[in-house]
């Protein structure tokens, strides 16, 4: 018998383990020719399940339904699988080193030919070295290891939907015998690469076993140049529905930590070898990785060259600019493994057993973990991880909870389907194992379908019967029953379907653009608009917003899936879709008609107790300040004290320097040390860098949705993390990947953190020039900054010599930035408004850069100053209180231009309003601002805008925050000083009033004092 030595020494085998617990001993002997169990036994398997995810801990800003608050959800427990094996061959019986794959449906849901989810298991090792039976009693402790003679090249399917095994046959020449390999879906067909057979390592071809048509077919792929080679223990995955990323594991000689991309929609195909930016993982083999819907590659755990776990995780990413990145994931690991199994199912990476070397395994609570990538938190069955758990051995198990012990094993595989992660086979103390296991990520469930769940109820009594809701099998009425006019059929086509080949030729086709998905309508909702979800905003506000959707009293729809196309956490309803047009041959046709979203999400603001930041949503028409501009109220003070949480990067440019001390969303405070952490040099560099990008783009921007835009900041830097804490953040971790920012000016001035918040924005701009958008506001001119703050500041924190240095240098750099923005050739953006002057974009598009403010002309005076008027009863021109010259414009306006235009919207930032945002022109033009408590006295909300890819515009909302409790550090002298510079600084000039309070003679604040 040829057993590898390298595989045979990482046994996990304890004598004194229980091979299986005695219910699940039965459950499996039952299970092979058993029929399926009765509804109501299911019900209650579904009701048991439920009931385990029902004692973690909350966490305040998490959000939900109603005035639940639940934080991130623990990792959920796993139950047996009683599917159907009708006979012996169609079942894959004990194995371990395969892969399980899920593959979407294949065809349209109610006509013939159409084959629903599947899980597609492949190869792997079906006996044990010394141990021929495969399973039983090992026999000899600590020294069995799989038998390669043992490997196997079959295919096995199980359908979700009917629960049911069945054994592949494809046609064509199928791959080696082989276990230790990896496999991935690329559309509907599995691609399968490396491992280790009885004659040694496999060779690094990529076989592709093609499910589209009717009759699964092999085949070879052709790939040209030189690949990673043979290894085996490695991970692969599909990254952004594109690149093929084969990563790790053991060519035979030693552990690797090279990393490998294929382009598939790029012929012919070639591997390419990559060296990502920052840090990333050692050299090491067993580990496991999972892509995120968004592009984001997530790599955990594994066994390093002196063959010690690991319990590290790693994101790898790809940016528009080309370059790839390492950065480290959050969280602390509850326990260090290798040969385990991950998955994602939204934003959550779902890890499940693995080996820690010596005889034993993860066990306890931590042989189920989950990576929260949008709260930043490891949890496993108990609660958040803030520590590692201290391992126990396997002889310590026994006796323990038996949902522990049925995830207690290694080299097993798991998939997920929807919000359900299954898990087959694997090894546990020198025994094969050969069940199916069961969870369902409730965190999903509630973020996705619980709305869709309730309409079903109402809407569609007698559809699926005979499928429960919340079984193990897969429900597709998890997606949503509800469709708006934007679909015309009830399939999505990714590109053509692959013609089967007349001589099996091995010129295969692995592009995404060449598989073929047909789904129902209501599967088509999850597919098509969850991938567009930002992971750090997806959990509170999802959740919120399907509960408003299942409480729809009107028989209306408020809002389908992709309504939640900008918010919804990156979904793994399908692996066939991406978000972006780039990167994914999709149908991307946008909906014709831009429409303002009739709710909005907020955060509210309490003043103490667990419900401080809990998220919900108001009717639009029901906002208190709707339709009135800010008043005046008593002056507030905000300081953000959130749990500190950073992703760590590696620090190699001053970018890189920045992001890493600046995007902290929720670990933000202000520096005690007024003393900016930047020298002038430093600043030099940044502003260099941007100002040649900014250089090179044209004076009106051409973006493409979805998009987040942000109003007035005003060096309120507090405000711009807590926005980006509870709406997405613009990193690798976060949401850059999917959705643009667009910045509308007034980044400077008023507000104490000037500095942090242009030079945080150019450092964004430059790390993500094709997603990060500034255009220019009308503080961004020497001529205004250097009396609002700006200039005063520089000299403060860095030195008289230096900080005008720098004022100067910014400035020079402001009359480089874009003046608008285009979305989808239907939405304008820009920073103040058209004025009297503006009839035609293409006056906008006319004006070069760089340019001054006191150099430019009436239209970019329009562009930067001009208001509308107070109301839509007052139309035409009329003066504007901001100073002499200046003019306010009518509805009439707006609507002469956007007709003049081809355009449906208007955003404009420029004036504080007391909701963040407000309606004019009845909808045409919206105004947009993001500060909170402007000044320290307007109590105002801020808010930002998302618009998603089929042009639905969602505002969002965050409340000031109440006055901080004192400390230490808010009594310290330098606070004293930052408070009162900036205090006097806005009573001498304060803010432009209200739009119909009279303006005060001698004004400091107007335009005509300047």
């Amino acid at each position: 018998m040829d057993a590898d030595s390298a595989m045979a020494s990482e046994v996990d085998y304890d004598p004194s383990a229980r091979p299986i617990s005695g219910n699940q001993a039965e459950s499996n002997n039952n299970r092979t020719e058993s029929e399926p169990s009765t509804p109501q036994q299911k019900q209650q398997q579904a009701s048991n399940l439920s009931n385990n995810f029902n004692n973690c801990s909350s966490n305040p800003g998490a959000g939900g339904f109603g005035a639940a608050l639940p934080g991130p959800r623990c990792a959920p427990t796993y139950s047996v699988v009683n599917e159907i094996i009708e006979k012996k061959e169609d079942g894959p019986g004990p194995r371990c080193g395969h892969t399980l794959t899920a593959v979407p449906a294949v065809g349209e849901e109610g006509i013939p030919g159409y084959i629903g989810p599947r899980l597609i298991l492949f190869g792997g090792a079906t006996a044990l070295e010394g141990n021929s039976a495969g399973s039983g009693t090992p026999t000899s402790a600590g020294s069995a290891g799989i038998r390669l003679a043992g490997a196997t090249a079959d295919a096995h399917s199980y359908d979700v939907l009917t629960n049911k095994w069945s054994r592949i046959m494809p046609i064509g020449e199928p791959p080696t015998p082989r276990a230790a390999h990896v496999a991935t879906a690329v559309g509907t067909m599995v691609v399968i690469q490396g491992g280790i057979g009885p004659s040694g390592l496999s060779a690094e071809d990529l076989h592709v076993l093609d499910l589209t048509q009717q009759r699964p077919r092999w085949h070879r792929v052709v790939v040209s140049g030189v690949g990673p080679g043979p290894r085996y223990g490695h991970v692969m995955a599909l990254v952004g529905q594109r690149y093929l990323m084969a990563i790790g594991g053991n060519d035979g000689k030693r552990p690797l930590a090279d990393v490998w991309a294929l382009d598939t929609a790029a012929k012919p195909y070639e591997w390419r070898k990559i060296e990502p930016e920052g840090e990333g993982p050692p050299p090491c083999m067993y580990a496991n990785a999972s892509a995120r819907s968004d592009g984001l590659l997530l790599l955990c755990g594994g066994r390093d060259a002196s063959s010690m776990p690991l319990a590290g995780a790693y994101g790898l990413a790809k940016h528009r600019d080309g370059r790839w990145e390492w950065a480290i994931a959050p969280g602390v690991s509850p326990s260090p493994r290798y040969q385990h199994a991950a998955v994602f199912v939204n934003a959550r990476l779902h890890v499940s057993g693995g080996a820690l070397g010596g005889g034993r395994m993860v066990e306890d609570c931590s042989s189920v973990a989950v990576l929260d990538t949008a709260a930043g938190v490891w949890c496993d069955t108990k609660s958040v991880v803030t520590s590692p758990r201290t391992g126990r051995y396997s002889a310590d198990a026994a006796g323990g909870d038996a949902a522990v012990e049925l995830t207690r094993r290694c080299r097993h595989a798991a998939a997920a389907v929807g919000d359900l992660i299954f898990v087959y086979g694997g090894l546990r103390g020198g025994v094969l194992l050969d069940d199916l296991l069961v969870a369902e990520d409730l965190a999903a469930a509630e973020t996705t379908s619980a709305a869709s769940h309730a309409a079903a109820a109402a809407s569609m009594p007698n559809a699926h019967q005979g499928r429960d809701q919340h079984r193990y099998g897969f429900s597709d009425d998890k997606n949503g029953v509800s469709v708006t006019g934007s679909m015309s059929n009830g399939a999505v086509v990714v590109g053509n379907p692959v013609a089967p080949p007349i001589n099996g030729d091995v010129y295969t086709d692995i592009s995404t653009e060449n598989a073929i998905l047909h789904v129902s309508r209501r599967s088509s909702e999850g597919v098509e608009y969850l991938v567009e979800a930002a992971a750090a905003e997806a959990e509170a506000i999802c959740a919120t917003l399907a509960a408003a959707k299942a409480r729809q009293t009107n028989g209306e729809a408020e809002l389908s899936d992709k309504d939640c196309s900008a918010e919804a956490t990156p979904g793994a309803k399908s692996a066939s879709s991406v978000s972006k047009p780039e990167s994914t041959p999709l149908d991307n046709s946008v909906p014709t008609g831009v429409r303002l979203h009739h709710r909005a999400v907020l955060v509210t603001a309490e003043t103490g107790g667990a419900l401080g930041g809990m998220v919900r949503q108001l009717s639009i028409d029901q906002f208190e300040h709707e339709g009135r501009r800010v008043s005046y109220g008593t002056p507030e003070s905000a300081v953000a004290a959130r749990k500190l949480f950073d992703r760590q990067m590696s620090i190699t440019s001053v970018p890189k320097k920045v992001l890493a001390h600046l995007l902290k969303p929720r670990g933000w405070k202000p520096p005690v040390q007024r003393q900016f952490f930047l020298d002038c040099n430093e600043i030099s560099d940044l502003c260099d860098n941007a100002e040649r990008i900014f250089a090179s783009e044209p004076t009106v921007l051409q973006l493409k949705a979805p998009v987040k835009l942000f109003g007035d900041l005003h060096g309120q830097f507090g405000d711009l993390m807590r926005l980006f804490d509870e709406y997405g953040s613009p990193s690798t971790a976060g949401d850059i990947a999917y959705i643009d920012y667009l910045f509308l000016g007034d980044y400077v001035d008023r507000g104490q953190h000037s500095l942090e918040t242009i030079t945080l924005l150019l450092a964004l701009k430059v790390e993500h020039p094709h997603q990060v958008h500034l255009i220019r506001g009308n503080h961004e001119a020497a001529e205004i900054n250097a009396l609002f703050g700006f200039r005063i500041e520089c000299i403060e924190r860095m030195g008289e010599r230096d900080g005008i240095w720098v004022w100067h240098r910014m400035n020079r750099l402001f009359n480089w930035l874009p003046l608008a923005a285009l979305i989808e050739k239907k939405i304008i953006c820009m920073h103040g408004g058209i004025g009297r002057s503006i009839n035609h974009v293409e006056q906008i598009e006319s004006i070069q850069r760089p340019i001054a403010m006191e150099a430019g002309s009436i239209v970019l005076m329009d562009l930067l100053w001009s208001d509308p008027t107070e109301n839509d009863s007052v139309e035409g021109l009329r003066p504007n209180a901001r100073g002499p010259g200046l003019v306010t414009f009518g509805p009439d306006r707006v609507m002469e231009f956007c007709n003049n235009n081809d355009l449906q919207l208007i955003v404009r930032a420029h004036e504080c309003v007391m909701d963040g945002f407000e309606r004019f022109a009845q909808g045409h033009l919206i105004t947009l601002f993001s500060a909170t408590n402007y000044c320290g006295t307007a109590n105002n909300a801020g808010a930002i805008l998302v618009l998603g890819r089929d042009l639905v515009v969602v505002p969002k909302l965050i409340h000031p925050l109440p006055p901080a409790m004192s400390s230490p550090e808010m009594t310290s002298p330098e606070r004293h000083i930052e408070d009162t510079w900036m205090q006097e600084l806005n009573a001498n000039r304060p803010p432009t009033p209200t739009r119909g309070r009279t303006q005060v003679a001698g004004d400091r604040g107007s335009l005509a004092w300047v």
